[in-house]
């Protein structure tokens, strides 16, 4: 029993020091999801500097009371594992989310953002939003556009007075 309670502990502690530094979080149910597949959503959260816990749903409460942070896990379904996003408030809602299109089982619950819970159809649709790289290309795009329009206009000038010399000089 005492191990038990030891691992328990263990666990509050983590998750503790987790929910201290966390941008963002993501509450997913993966009941049947297999452990390879869970193994490659560790893995590649990793690789982005975050995190997927496992946990129990009182664990989680008595954590979450702790930071003041208002979540009923209780009402979530299922078993619970959490992503947490610490330097980018969106990567592991992302991340998440395109495993949910790979694996038929693994269903994004809810999530927390700034302090605040948000709802299934708030991390949906944050998961969806251009990443920042993306953004500032399409901004880059957008001010290129008109430059390389004047730039064309100013050629096709100088073209035409190119003809025109030439036209003239040839008579």
């Amino acid at each position: 029993m005492a191990t038990s309670k030891s691992k328990k502990e263990e666990i509050l502690k983590d998750l503790d020091q987790k929910f201290s530094d966390f941008k963002s979080v993501v509450f997913v149910n993966y009941s049947g999801v297999g452990v390879g597949d869970l193994q490659s959503i560790r893995k590649e959260l990793r690789e982005a500097g975050m995190d997927l816990k496992v946990a129990k749903k009182t664990l989680l409460d008595l954590v979450l009371k702790k930071h003041n942070i208002p979540v009923d896990t209780q009402s979530l379904e299922g078993q619970i594992a959490v992503a947490f996003g610490y330097k980018d408030e969106v990567m592991a809602a992302k991340i998440i989310y395109k495993f949910t299109k790979k694996i038929e089982k693994l269903k994004i619950l809810a999530g927390i953002l700034d302090k605040e819970f948000i709802g299934q159809d708030i991390v949906m649709a944050l998961a969806q939003i251009p990443s920042y790289k993306e953004l500032l290309a399409k901004m880059v795009g957008s001010m290129q556009a008109p430059i390389a329009g004047f730039v064309n206009v100013m050629q096709g000038n100088i073209r035409g007075l190119v003809q025109v010399l030439n036209a003239i000089s040839k008579k």
